[in-house]
């Protein structure tokens, strides 16, 4: 038995320059509007046995417009910044540029006082392999973090390659498998 991991990145909370660490703002005018616009294609997917969502109040917005009726999974939450929460990475690297360096370089590093890198990648990663193995599917709209992170744990990829994986407000991506054996499965949106 296998299962079927749906993940759909929340919507915008503010504009991309604008994102800050660990945003707990709800979704914006264009979020919802964007929501709107993507719902054709995302609705079927909250046909799901189990329908998760980040804490957050942009996930959480995002699924309950789309109509999952998520339940909050506090195990897929943001990446604990510590200090920097509600900073963006542009004022994070104008006041400590060596401690955003070395951030972005280690992947055990936690400079900022929160979480590293490589336990968020973990916690993510321990959160699917936790996921009941029903032959069925599950949707959990999440902080495009949260997406990336799973991706680099379900591809067994390097912790540096989470810097490389782009995750657009509303993208989708699939896993299926079991707990420590994932793969990524792209497909077409219908039309």
């Amino acid at each position: 038995m296998s299962v079927r991991v749906s993940l759909v990145a929340a919507a915008r909370s503010s504009a991309l320059l604008a994102e800050r660490f660990d945003d707990d703002r709800p979704l914006d005018h264009t979020g919802w509007h964007e929501v709107q616009l993507a719902a054709h294609a995302l609705v079927p997917l909250g046909a799901a046995e189990l329908r998760y969502c980040s804490p957050t109040p942009r996930s959480r917005a995002t699924g309950d417009a789309l109509g999952f009726a998520p339940m909050a999974q506090p195990a897929l939450r943001d990446c604990d910044m510590g200090r920097w929460r509600g900073l963006t990475l542009a004022d994070v690297a104008a006041r400590e540029p060596a401690s955003v360096d070395a951030w972005l370089a280690d992947p055990r590093s936690a400079p900022h006082g929160g979480e590293p890198l490589l336990a968020f990648i973990s916690r993510i990663g321990g959160w699917l392999d936790t996921r009941p193995a029903c032959d069925g599917s599950i949707v959990a709209v999440a902080e495009p973090a949260v997406v990336r992170a799973a991706l680099v744990y379900a591809l067994k990829a390097p912790p540096s390659t989470y810097w490389n994986v782009d995750v657009r407000p509303l993208s989708t991506v699939t896993l299926t498998g079991l707990p420590g054996r994932w793969s990524l499965s792209l497909e077409a949106l219908p039309r």
